[in-house]
């Protein structure tokens, strides 16, 4: 799978004319994944190749505003982009407690009627990160009032046994947060693409069938199956001959990871 990264924005405190502030993009199998949210993110968006319209996910690390003051404008940016492409999936946002009312509050103050859906997955902050009496301060949004666009988003608490914050579990991904300690609540990701198959070289196949050293003659393409199943790894076609499924498959193994 092919993964790429952009840094929009690696500037602190606040942006300036020729620095961001932060945000970094992952990009993979069309999709776009932004990390931090500042100040003037969609601007860079716009010097560079990539497409607001393609983001799907958004992670924020803390609530410092270099780190996501950008987010209300990109929101609207994305929904004028949008139309009326009432079908697009919701966009997941991910951050800490006190994510969604920030979102609702800009929203709301500013009548702003989303085209498309979206999600807030709030991160539950630890004691030693954050004093008991502030979080309530955060997280005091009657949920009976979201705002028409948003979907129900999910309270993510630490997973004490694994020191982490699942975030999502799919075919391809595994997204996790871990703590970090500041000055108020932070978080860091990380993103582990999962061991994939390999691909299977058809040409060396064929040369493969033909060679001498091979001991063994496929007729075209007549047994490529056997070799694309990982746990196999020799069959026996006949006695006294095996089929060793090594040399025609590329590397499939480990997935990348980022963090």
């Amino acid at each position: 799978m092919s993964m790429d990264v952009t840094f929009l924005g690696t500037g602190a405190a606040y942006p300036s004319p020729t620095r961001g502030a932060s945000a970094v993009v992952l990009r993979c199998e069309g999709e776009c994944w932004l990390f931090d949210c500042g100040e003037g993110t969609q601007t860079q968006l716009m010097k560079s190749q990539l497409k607001a319209g393609r983001i799907t996910k958004i992670f924020i690390t803390h609530l410092h505003g270099d780190h996501f003051f950008g987010l209300p404008g990109l929101l609207c940016t994305i929904s004028l982009q949008s139309g009326s492409m009432v079908s697009k999936q919701p966009i997941e946002i991910y951050g800490p407690v006190g994510l969604r009312d920030f979102i609702w509050r800009t929203m709301e103050l500013s009548h702003t009627e989303l085209v498309f859906h979206y999600v807030v997955h709030e991160l539950v902050p630890t004691a030693d990160q954050c004093p008991a009496e502030e979080l309530k301060e955060f997280a005091h949004v009657n949920r009976a009032d979201s705002p028409p666009k948003e979907e129900q988003g999910r309270t993510i608490l630490l997973d004490s046994e694994e020191n982490s914050y699942l975030l999502f579990d799919d075919e391809q991904f595994v997204v996790k947060a871990f703590r970090l300690f500041h000055r108020i609540p932070s978080f860091g990701f990380s993103v582990v693409e999962k061991k994939r198959p390999g691909k299977l070289n058809a040409q060396k196949l064929k040369d493969l069938g033909k060679c001498f050293f091979c001991f063994l003659f496929f007729p075209p393409f007549s047994s490529i199956g056997l070799l694309l199943t990982e746990a196999i790894r020799s069959v026996i076609v006949r006695p006294g001959v095996v089929a060793h499924a090594c040399n025609p498959s590329t590397l499939g193994g480990r997935g990348g990871r980022i963090t």
